[in-house]
């Protein structure tokens, strides 16, 4: 699964089996895994929060979030690229 980021000691990244979804990443401290934090990132709005299973705190997933809609065109545009559409 590629590594998009790595911020605040978290990783960002896509799954590799997910290319039936709305655009997203995942975001985990230490191990990826299918069922990390997931966010969505909707063409019309800002990142949404599909469900925090990696725990995040609330403070990490607030810096997490903006820095993720600061490189919202960068992700989806990887996204593309990779999943091929």
């Amino acid at each position: 699964m590629p590594i998009l980021y790595e911020l605040y000691g978290y990783k960002i990244f896509f799954w590799s089996n997910e290319n039936n979804e709305p655009v997203h990443v995942h975001v985990a401290k230490g191990k990826q895994s299918a069922n990390a934090t997931k966010i969505w990132l909707p063409a019309d709005s800002n990142p949404v929060l599909v469900h925090n299973k990696s725990r995040i705190p609330q403070k990490d997933l607030t810096r997490l979030l903006k820095a993720i809609a600061q490189n919202r065109d960068s992700i989806i545009a990887r996204w593309y690229d990779y999943f091929g559409k």
